[in-house]
């Protein structure tokens, strides 16, 4: 059976939707494969990070964000200690992009869609064989698919993960927390007074504005309710009488959700031709809403390179670097993730942990570590020895042309070289060039993948030929 398809993707969440996007810009043939009928109308306020805006922006598709969200200040991230953020954070985005998750969903399905991909609804992934040559899946009606590769972006209870049989190892869930959105009729300063109350022993507690009237209310759930049925409203009047004394007249939910803070890694990302991304590879409590951040950049390091797997010239270790690179990152967020539920916890132990640790953070060098590693610019992936910057990702520095996030709308690879010297030779199909002596950079020349890191630092053509050959394969010619 030839394949219908070069990868099928199960899930059209936000990383599948990425991902599939991904993959177009190279002309792969994909489809997505989403369970429910219709996109989903609960409507939870999520945070993209400066990482994500960073990467939408290189592929064009932070305006439309921008239009659907609200900025917020950068800060107060980590454990919810209340901190400004540094001076002078290293990027153009620096702030936290608040934004329906259904609006981040349709932006990146419709963008998807435009660039060709298909996206059926209604169809659940019952099975797949994988074989040397590709994937056969089996979809719930009985129908079979053939595709080269078939990518597990079908969330925490991922069919395809379990179906692969990769473990998922990590902690269950022992606490249960509500959030949701409610308008409230107590008085705004009764509300605040009584909150900040309550917050000198128990962290875990926020009642916070999210618009005239409105608040984002996060409370611990213990005993409300069957923790497998969704919250309703009598849940939180319950939770905040037990907690507050009252509920604060709390009415009218925008949304209502529940989660627990279950933490588990995949112990494999790819087993063949089979891959997993997002939450099908990693779950974690939101403390420090980095979890719908992780599956994106996720999507955005993967999709290049399993392009180039499709295509025919991907270096024979380049599909293995996906997991190489991306799980100790999952690995470094469930840590913090971790972390912060302790310093949340209201032990004695804890809060004298968070009492210092608030300190420390008056001390830049770690108010910035923090906040680096909860936006993931911090990120720097195992690229060899060599200058610190090497396996970062570069900022969206000036250059000739004006910004250089736009020279990578295209998702290939970049050498900006400032000796105006080099050449990128067999590799103009995939790697564009920019002679630009005025680059605000200190070093030389970089070459930079599709997903914005710098892959290689110096002024050598025989160097740069090498690690051209290392990231994108042979030469053509």
């Amino acid at each position: 059976m030839d394949p219908e398809f070069d990868v099928i993707i199960a899930g059209c969440g936000p990383a599948g939707a990425m991902l599939a996007a991904e993959l177009r810009r190279h002309d792969v043939r994909v489809v997505v494969l989403e369970q429910d009928t219709e996109p989903t109308s609960f409507v939870r306020i999520v945070g993209l990070h400066i990482r994500s805006l960073e990467l939408l922006a290189m592929r064009g598709l932070l305006d439309g964000m921008l239009e659907r969200g609200r900025r917020r200040p950068a800060g107060a991230y980590f454990a919810a200690i209340d901190k400004p953020a540094p001076e002078r954070v290293d990027s153009a985005h620096a702030y936290l992009l608040g934004i329906p998750q259904p609006a981040v969903v349709q932006l990146l399905e419709e963008h998807a869609i435009a660039l060709g991909a298909q996206v059926r609804r209604g169809c659940a992934v019952a099975g797949f064989e994988p074989d040397d040559d590709g994937v056969t899946v089996e979809l719930a009606g009985g129908e079979r698919l053939r595709a080269r590769y078939l990518v597990g972006c079908d969330g925490a209870r991922s069919t395809v993960r379990k179906l692969l049989g990769v473990g998922f190892p990590g902690e269950p869930a022992r606490n249960d927390t509500l959030m949701g959105e409610l308008e409230a009729s107590a008085p705004r300063e009764e509300i605040v007074a009584r909150v900040a109350q309550i917050r000198e022993t128990d962290k875990r507690v926020m009642f916070g504005p999210a618009g005239p009237g409105v608040y984002r209310v996060v409370i611990p759930a213990a005993g409300v309710s069957d923790r497998a049925e969704p919250p309703v409203l009598e849940d939180f009047r319950e939770r905040l009488h037990a907690i507050a004394g009252a509920d604060f007249g709390v009415h009218s939910p925008r949304w209502l959700s529940r989660f627990g803070d279950a933490t588990r890694l995949a112990e494999h990302y790819r087993v063949g031709r089979v891959l997993l991304a997002g939450d099908a590879a990693h779950i974690h409590p939101p403390i420090g809403g980095q979890g719908l951040n992780l599956g994106l950049q996720d999507a955005f390091n993967l999709g290049w390179k399993l392009a180039a797997q499709v295509r025919g010239w991907a270096p024979e270790a380049l599909l293995d670097t996906y997991e190489a690179e991306r799980r100790p990152v999952a690995a470094d967020v469930l840590d913090n993730t971790r972390a912060q539920t302790e310093l949340l916890s209201d032990g004695p132990g804890p809060q004298a942990v968070r009492r210092l640790l608030t300190e420390l953070m008056d001390f830049d060098e770690v108010n910035r570590y923090l906040l680096e590693k909860i936006t993931a610019i911090g990120v720097r992936y195992d690229f060899g020895a060599g200058p610190d910057l090497l396996g970062r990702r570069l900022p969206d520095i000036d250059v000739k042309p004006g910004r250089l996030y736009d020279l990578l709308r295209g998702g290939r690879g970049l050498l900006l070289d400032r000796t105006e010297g080099l050449a990128v030779g067999g590799w103009s199909d995939r790697v564009d060039h920019l002679a630009d002596a005025t680059a605000a950079l200190d070093v030389p020349c970089v070459l930079l993948r599709p997903d914005g890191h710098v892959a290689w630092i110096g002024d050598d053509q025989r160097d740069l030929d090498a690690h051209l050959a290392r990231w994108f394969g042979r030469p053509t010619g």
